[in-house]
């Protein structure tokens, strides 16, 4: 899996791309937040929860499905997620989770199909170093992960808040 921090780029940065017209400063924070919840499920193994239970780690909570269940849930409670965008940038916040860690070299994919199938899926190619956990962290392969990430996640979410705030601004100039 990525790091903690770098789930919650991916939506920190569509929310740029897109503007704070469409989705505002506290949606991009719980889109941020969502990004990140998918990995509560680790908790399951003090219960006796086996990773490759489709309620195991990388399971259920990482299914598209999942996603957007949750953000059907929070637009029918919170008014701010009470709109297409919305309801759309916090599916995406959320299920983003997910695709990334089918792109990690480690682990046993993720069950992004699920309900439909419990089949745990990686990409084609998985260029990003999976996170170590805890205490490994702070380690040469804690390094490494992060610069992985820097490279495969970070630098395209980078071009993509950058071009879409540039076509806004282009827009808005051209009005």
């Amino acid at each position: 899996m990525p790091t903690v921090f770098t789930h919650a780029v991916v939506p920190l940065a569509l929310a740029v791309a897109v503007g704070r017209t469409r989705v505002s400063p506290r949606l991009a924070i719980v889109g941020a937040v969502l990004a990140v919840l998918p990995d509560a499920d680790v908790a399951g193994f003090r219960f006796g929860i086996e990773y490759a239970h489709e309620w195991g780690h990388r399971g259920a909570t990482h299914s598209i499905v999942f996603a957007a269940i949750c953000a059907a849930v929070l637009s029918a409670i919170w008014k701010d997620a009470r709109s297409l965008v919305a309801f759309a940038f916090l599916t995406l916040s959320m299920a983003s989770h997910g695709l990334l860690d089918t792109l990690t070299n480690g682990g046993l994919g993720a069950a992004l199909l699920w309900p439909f199938d419990n089949t745990r899926i990686f990409a084609p190619e998985t260029p990003i170093l999976v996170s170590p956990i805890g205490r490994n962290f702070v380690s040469e392969r804690g390094l490494d992960t992060l610069v992985s990430e820097l490279w495969w996640i970070w630098l395209p979410c980078a071009v993509i808040a950058l071009v879409g705030w540039g076509v806004r601004r282009a827009a808005r100039s051209w009005n």
